[in-house]
């Protein structure tokens, strides 16, 4: 079993898988190739994805009973005591990275509100 994975591919690539390959949802190829036919079409995906990305999942005699190629993407394939993972990069996103600095929405309203309140507390006398 082999899944097929592009982005940003051109057409001419995605006709050429449908050779061998049935096209599930666009730029998702899945069928059965033997590894000859397998590795040639991989070739294929290579030379002719231009600025594009793939990831092919085969299925191998391992202990995953898997195994991934990838081709300029973000995401690489690490080998981790026997197993075969993904590790996608890291991002340095503020957001994600902790608590943002400053006061919170309600702090501050809280804190207006007990202005406004010493505030004409203080005009009245």
């Amino acid at each position: 079993m082999v899944v097929l994975v592009l982005s940003a591919c051109p057409a001419g690539l995605r006709g050429h898988l449908t050779r061998w390959l049935l096209e599930v949802s666009p730029g998702v190829f899945v069928g059965i190739l033997t590894a000859r036919v397998r590795d040639l079409a991989w070739q294929r995906v290579t030379e002719l994805s231009k600025d594009g990305r793939a990831i092919m999942i085969y299925s191998t005699r391992s202990e995953q009973r898997l195994a991934f190629k990838v081709h300029r993407h973000e995401w690489e394939p690490i080998e981790l005591d026997g197993v075969y993972l993904m590790r996608r990069p890291h991002t340095n996103d503020t957001k994600q990275s902790g608590p943002r600095a400053g006061w919170s929405k309600a702090s501050r309203y809280r804190k207006a509100v007990r202005a406004r309140r010493s505030h004409s507390g203080n005009d009245e006398k």
